[in-house]
């Protein structure tokens, strides 16, 4: 490549002062949940306005435990985004659950409410809507349709930092949200994951379930007066905690939320100005009352209206660019998957692309650009360059 930029999907953008906490806490000799991981917790709720915070190994574990404390129980059906992350219908599986796929709206690639409506039924338990790439669903009307029903709301906000519906901070508004700390997130402790909630009971069963069952900490036996109590089980649990040296990570980003949300609005935004008036390119919606948090740019590839008829030919055309791209150095992806296309899925239920077919074409023709904290002008001015050079 004649420029020498290799820019990637995206990159881990750690300040020195991260790298001093973690080697703080490994100086302290106290490496597993403790004093840290409270102190994130506190400040993850204090920057969502979640009561709890509870922290976790990961996205998937924090999604997990919020159905097994909302006794959501082998059988029991649980409606997912047909186009998400495989692990958001994974964890349904995992408790021996139902999953019931919903079709997307491919404006928002969120779940398309026409169609979530008509999945309700007496063995509805539970609603998995995914605030997808950092843009709320439309969670108020999620969560009527679900309290209408006594239907659990479990977010998954795996890509929700920084989201926002009408001012309200995303993972607040069903019984529990789901946050996830992959390096491709925002924030990150390299795996890990955060529950919210503003029910006491269900967190006090979550922090309950993460350790084991254990009705007390080991932070807790270790700073008490009377070292010969054991803590008790209420639970068979499961060892889902984060160690302080991942919270130590999370806390010093949290310190400046605010600044890398705001860088990654930038980016957005000089994306949106540069690439959003091709007519072959469906950029991010902008949409009234929400706050797009941008964990990514995921852009439809779309030169003519997609349809069943043309959707291959589409989507090859949607790889020559992927190639073009790569091949000066930029690396790109499609969003994510179309979980009822994948093997498992597709060969348990019995389920055709065609069935979900927004999904289908999220799947086949969607495209996400570099978007990083620490991505140079001269890296997007690049991008923006080579994706108006290339002809669809």
């Amino acid at each position: 490549m004649g420029d020498g930029l290799n820019i990637p999907i995206a990159r881990t953008n750690l300040m020195k002062s991260d790298i001093e906490c973690v080697k703080d806490v490994l100086e302290s000799g106290w490496l597993v949940q403790g004093k840290k991981v409270k102190e994130f917790e506190e400040k993850w709720s204090e920057f969502t306005g979640a009561k709890h915070s509870i922290a976790v190994t990961s996205c998937t574990s924090a999604m997990h435990l919020s159905l097994l404390a909302l006794n959501i129980k082998e059988g029991d059906e649980v409606i997912v985004p047909a186009f998400t992350w495989v692990s958001t219908a994974n964890v349904v599986e995992h408790i021996r659950g139902r999953v019931v796929f919903c079709d997307i709206d491919l404006d928002t690639f969120n779940l398309d409410m026409r169609v979530l409506s008509t999945l309700i039924n007496s063995n509805t338990k539970a609603i998995l809507p995914v605030h997808l790439f950092g843009l709320a669903a439309k969670i108020n009307e999620i969560m009527e349709l679900a309290d209408s029903n006594g239907i659990a709301v479990i977010e998954d906000a795996a890509c929700g930092f920084g989201t926002k519906y009408f001012e309200r901070h995303v993972g607040t508004f069903g019984h529990t949200g789901c946050f996830s700390f992959h390096p491709r997130k925002a924030v990150t402790t390299g795996e890990g994951g955060m529950i919210t909630t503003n029910k006491d009971d269900i967190a006090e069963k979550i922090r309950r379930l993460r350790d084991h069952g254990a009705n007390m900490s080991d932070l807790q036996r270790h700073l008490g007066s009377k070292p010969y109590i054991l803590a008790d089980h209420s639970d068979a649990g499961y060892n889902q905690r984060m160690t302080d040296i991942q919270a130590s990570l999370g806390s010093a980003q949290m310190d400046r939320a605010t600044e890398i949300l705001a860088e990654r609005k930038k980016i957005a935004k000089k994306y949106d100005s540069d690439i959003g008036n091709l007519e072959w390119l469906k950029t991010p919606p902008a949409l009234v009352g929400y706050t797009h948090s941008y964990q990514s740019y995921p852009c439809l590839f779309s030169p003519q209206n997609i349809n069943l008829s043309n959707i291959a030919e589409i989507s090859s055309r949607r790889n020559r660019l992927m190639e073009f791209l790569g091949s000066n150095g930029i690396s790109t992806r499609p969003a994510t998957h179309a979980v009822h296309m994948l093997e498992f899925y597709k060969k348990k239920y019995g389920i055709s692309p065609e069935d979900f077919p927004n999904a289908f074409i999220a799947n086949e023709c969607s495209i996400s650009f570099p978007l990083f904290n620490g991505m140079s002008e001269s890296e997007i001015d690049f991008v923006v360059e080579k994706i108006r050079d290339f002809s669809p």
